[in-house]
């Protein structure tokens, strides 16, 4: 009995690969002229259906068994975008990046230079004191975007998300300034401010760091940096901060001047 038993469960044990094949083969496929193209439609709507790892493996025939296929190209674009969709950013960044500089004359190439950006911002940290490189590469493609495709229907997204992109830079250069100046590291704090004063021009983090870096003088007894900056920061302070700045300037002027060695000329 107990033999019998076990000879029905191995034969159901065999068949059972059998009867999946036989029901993935009874599902009705979509039309297409070629077997590429109905691998890629198949992709599509499994791709549609939330079934992207099935929808991967067709891609990947596509890729090894008709590789000059036309919709071998469009294969390895949905293959970018699957990736994109289940967010593995990475992969996605990648797989655009290829496409673009394997098909860069391609009808979709600014959709796929923005799908680029999109990827690299989504992998942007919470808060502004964790590394921001990819902030500065989703720059970088928004951008490309901007300035060769300048008609895209992604542009105005893509300028408001450069200003989210650099605001986060603004406030991490800030940051690292505040925290050597805070540290009373006075000389780091002076070329980061600067940094920023450089790289923004204008705006709150510019006129901040114009008063710090006086500040940072100050607490450095330098009369001649003292001046220096002044002089060459002045009109980047806020009003509420000019009165204050003037103090220390009064202070600054009383500091005695650093004499060199004869030996430095």
């Amino acid at each position: 009995m107990m033999f019998e038993r076990g000879n029905i469960i191995s034969r159901l044990t065999l068949l059972l690969p059998l009867v999946i094949l036989l029901y993935g083969c009874s599902t009705e496929r979509p039309a297409g002229k070629t077997e590429a193209e109905v691998l890629y439609r198949e992709a599509v709507n499994l791709s549609d259906d939330g079934r992207n790892l099935i929808a991967i493996e067709r891609l990947n025939l596509i890729k090894s068994k008709y590789p000059y296929s036309y919709y071998a190209t469009h294969a390895e674009l949905l293959h970018a975008d699957i990736l994109f969709k289940q967010e593995n950013y990475l992969e996605a960044v990648a797989a655009y990046i290829m496409f673009k500089d394997f098909h860069p004359k391609h009808e979709k190439i600014s959709y796929v230079v923005w799908k680029i950006a999109e990827a690299y911002y989504h992998q942007l940290p919470s808060t502004h004191d964790r590394d921001l490189s990819v902030a500065e590469q989703a720059i970088k493609y928004y951008n490309q975007l901007l300035v060769h495709y300048p008609k895209s229907e992604h542009g105005e997204q893509g300028r408001k998300r450069v200003e989210e992109c650099w605001q986060m830079l603004r406030a991490q250069e800030k940051y690292i300034a505040d925290f050597y100046y805070k540290t009373k590291v006075y000389d780091a704090a002076i070329y980061r401010y600067r940094l920023i004063i450089d790289n923004y021009k204008t705006g709150p983090e510019v006129q901040h760091a114009a008063a710090r870096i006086i500040r940072s003088a100050h607490q450095l007894k330098s009369m001649e940096q003292c001046i220096e900056y002044y002089t060459k920061y002045q009109t980047l302070l806020a009003k509420e901060a000019r009165g204050e700045v003037l103090d220390l300037m009064r202070e600054c002027r009383k500091f005695p001047p650093i004499v060199k060695d004869k030996g430095q000329g």
